[in-house]
């Protein structure tokens, strides 16, 4: 149980790290793609990292980068990879990047993305779609994940699709 507890919360400390590192990479991508001037950034996840662009002349593509990259990197290296743990990774990014704009929405902190997005001109129903989709699907392969790691499930549950690889 030990050892099952400890891979456990080793997973969601690299889960963490993998899901802040490639949302902000998606911010960065995205400026760049849209020719965004970098002023500054901080991926350390050990605090809330940022990347700032001034002048931006698509702001939508910039924000926007961030939660599509953040989950887009993780699930098509899972796909690849087809390793269970890598889906525990990916299936955190998912769950955790609806998570994060759902909670930015509610908290109205202007340096968030979700009110950034609002002012930038995304229409309130793109977030809510996102949102749903990422958290709904997120929480049934998370929660299966959890279950297999925690209780030591052989098999998932919840209609999760992945490979039982375990290595």
């Amino acid at each position: 149980m030990i050892r099952r507890t400890a891979k456990f919360v080793a997973l969601l400390a690299v889960s963490w790290v993998v899901m802040t590192f490639t949302h902000e990479v998606g911010h960065l991508i995205g400026g760049m793609i849209c020719g965004a001037t970098l002023t500054d950034y901080d991926l350390a996840p050990w605090r809330m990292p940022y990347s700032l662009h001034s002048p931006d002349p698509h702001p939508l593509i910039t924000l926007w980068a961030g939660p599509i990259l953040g989950v887009a990197i993780p699930l098509t290296i899972a796909d690849v990879a087809q390793r269970r743990w890598v889906w525990f990774i990916a299936d955190f990014c998912l769950i955790a990047n609806g998570s994060y704009l759902a909670l930015a929405w509610v908290s109205g902190d202007r340096f968030l993305d979700t009110p950034r997005l609002l002012d930038a001109g995304t229409h309130p129903a793109i977030i809510v779609v996102y949102c749903v989709l990422t958290i709904g699907i997120g929480y049934v392969w998370f929660r299966a994940d959890c279950i297999y790691y925690l209780a030591g499930e052989t098999n998932p549950k919840d209609g999760a699709i992945k490979s039982e690889t375990d290595s």
